[in-house]
């Protein structure tokens, strides 16, 4: 969640150009260990509403795919089907493959934090619960998963020397998530706590706008943050970064 308004003047026009051609924007803010407990109080968030779900990533235990700009997630999502999402990351809306966007279940979103703007494109498809579930269990492998789009977007797009065969499961983590309301914001906020294999935590807060209103939103989300003793300054943290990196590091201890 982030004061848009005091990006640089290079961000500012950076964001104002692509905004137009995207599908949504997405605040976020990253809330330090220190004021985990502080913020749940503060904000009124009951962890009881909290929905629990699974996270793994398939990836080359070295994490290649994330630094060509690839992740690959599947989730498992308590009382819901399951869904694999492959991601572009960063990726510009002028440069998202032609075709790409009349697929179902495909989105350009920017995240924006009070360190930046991240532009990214996701394509995510519904999997049954029971596949995703064996996926994570090695039981299946990662074609039998997804989407006949996904695996094409994918192969198109893995490192020079990398094939499927080369990718393993990380994961899965264990991590959850509320939706929650406050009488003095006008939006719907996320709160998300992640549950990493090295014992650490990441809770992030977030919430969504259309690219019209997104400077309006993150006026306003500033406004409240600070009125509930939300630091806005303190380091932000990646949660898939942190995650693949804590991930990669238990694989290489089994």
């Amino acid at each position: 969640m982030s004061a848009l308004p005091t990006y640089e003047a290079d961000q500012l026009a950076g964001l104002l150009a692509i905004l137009p051609d995207v599908d949504a924007v997405e605040l976020k803010l990253s809330v330090p260990d220190s004021d985990h407990r502080s913020a749940l109080r503060s904000l009124g968030i009951d962890s009881l509403d909290a929905q629990v779900r699974q996270v793994a990533f398939v990836e080359t235990p070295d994490l290649r795919l994330f630094g060509a700009g690839l992740v690959v997630r599947a989730r498992r999502t308590q009382g819901k089907p399951g869904d694999t999402t492959v991601k572009l990351r960063p990726m510009l809306p002028a440069d998202v493959p032609e075709g790409l966007r009349r697929l179902a279940g495909f989105k350009v979103e920017v995240d924006a934090s009070p360190q930046g703007y991240t532009c990214s494109c996701s394509l995510t498809s519904e999997v049954p619960d029971k596949r995703v579930k064996a996926l994570m269990a090695g039981e299946r492998e990662l074609a039998d998963v997804l989407s006949d789009d996904q695996r094409g977007v994918l192969l198109e797009r893995l490192p020079d020397g990398i094939g499927l065969a080369d990718l393993v499961v990380l994961g899965p983590l264990t991590l959850l998530k509320a939706k929650f309301e406050h009488p003095s914001y006008p939006r719907r906020l996320v709160a998300e706590m992640w549950f990493l294999p090295d014992g650490s935590r990441i809770m992030e807060l977030s919430a969504k706008c259309s690219p019209q209103e997104a400077f309006q939103a993150a006026a306003e989300t500033k406004i409240f943050l600070a009125g509930h003793g939300l630091e806005l300054g303190a380091p932000q943290e990646m949660k898939t970064r942190s995650a693949l990196a804590a991930l990669a590091a238990a694989h290489q201890k089994e």
